[in-house]
């Protein structure tokens, strides 16, 4: 079992941090009262529950003073409990803090009407000093962006500097109407249509003699070849960006024929490359 503690200056990122270990399966914690982390290392390691394999915790200047120089006798707790625990601490320079919170307006949680943002940033520090002695992880994002950070977790984290792309592909038929809520549309009506084969009318393009009338005319080829080349120059460009899931729909006139097949062709590709594909072929059954 896996638990993260996600500690460092307000406006350093910890939010992207926390939300890089969501999307890398871990169960996140933002702003875990202190003195609780030592009843949720036990509970986790009691339950063995495969949702807590991997649980973050976010800890932050908002505890008390004293509870933040616990932490390392916790941490010592939490893996006598048998749990794989570290620390990443992230920091930037106090003149970007500055600017990151005068851009965003937001409040520093340590300011009051007797403490201004400079000073609130220099004690939070203090605070949060016995944390960065025991940091596994120091991330300086002085001069990190939101993308970079993401890819520094979890670079850290999973070995990986950025995650594979979920794919959605969808066929349809035009004469039922185009799909909403797409990233990309094909029309592939221009195709040699097997609907006018009367052999294979009643059939679709999960039909292997439906596939290889298909594979017997050139164009199809280039167009299934053209669509592939496409996402195989711009995906690794969307999961750089942080990109989750894509959705690429395919169109022919009834939906039963033609893009069943390109979904199909499409399918087998991005599988073999590593990605996790779901398809639907909208007018089928």
């Amino acid at each position: 079992m896996k638990l993260i503690i996600v500690s460092g200056l307000s406006g350093s990122g910890k939010s992207v941090a926390l939300h890089t270990l969501e999307d890398l399966g871990y169960y996140c914690i933002d702003n875990l009262p202190l003195f609780l982390l030592t009843e949720l290392a036990t509970v986790i390691a009691q339950l063995e529950d495969p949702v807590y394999d991997q649980t973050a915790v976010g800890i932050d200047a908002r505890n008390k003073p004293e509870n933040l120089a616990t932490l390392t006798r916790i941490i010592d707790e939490a893996r006598a409990l048998g749990l794989e625990c570290r620390v990443a601490f992230l920091d930037a320079q106090t003149d970007t803090l500055i600017t990151r919170f005068s851009e965003t307006r937001r409040k520093h949680p340590l300011t009051n009407a007797d403490r201004s943002l400079r000073e609130a940033i220099v004690l939070e520090r203090q605070y949060l000093e016995p944390i960065l002695r025991g940091a596994t992880w120091h991330i300086d994002t002085t001069h990190t962006n939101v993308h970079e950070l993401r890819d520094l977790i979890r670079e850290q984290v999973a070995g990986e500097s950025s995650p594979r792309t979920s794919i959605l592909l969808q066929s349809f038929g035009y004469k039922y109407g185009a799909p909403h809520d797409v990233d990309f549309v094909f029309d592939v009506r221009c195709l040699p249509n097997p609907h006018w084969e009367p052999e294979l009318r009643r059939l679709t393009g999960l039909n292997p003699a439906v596939a290889a009338f298909l594979d017997g005319h050139p164009e199809v080829t280039r167009m299934r070849d053209d669509i592939l080349a496409f996402f195989d120059r711009w995906i690794p460009e969307f999961e750089t960006d942080g990109r989750s899931y894509l959705t690429i729909a395919i169109g022919c006139t009834g939906g039963q024929h033609r893009s069943v097949y390109l979904a199909e062709a499409l399918r087998n590709h991005f599988e073999a490359g590593g990605h996790k594909v779901m398809v639907r072929h909208r007018e089928l059954p």
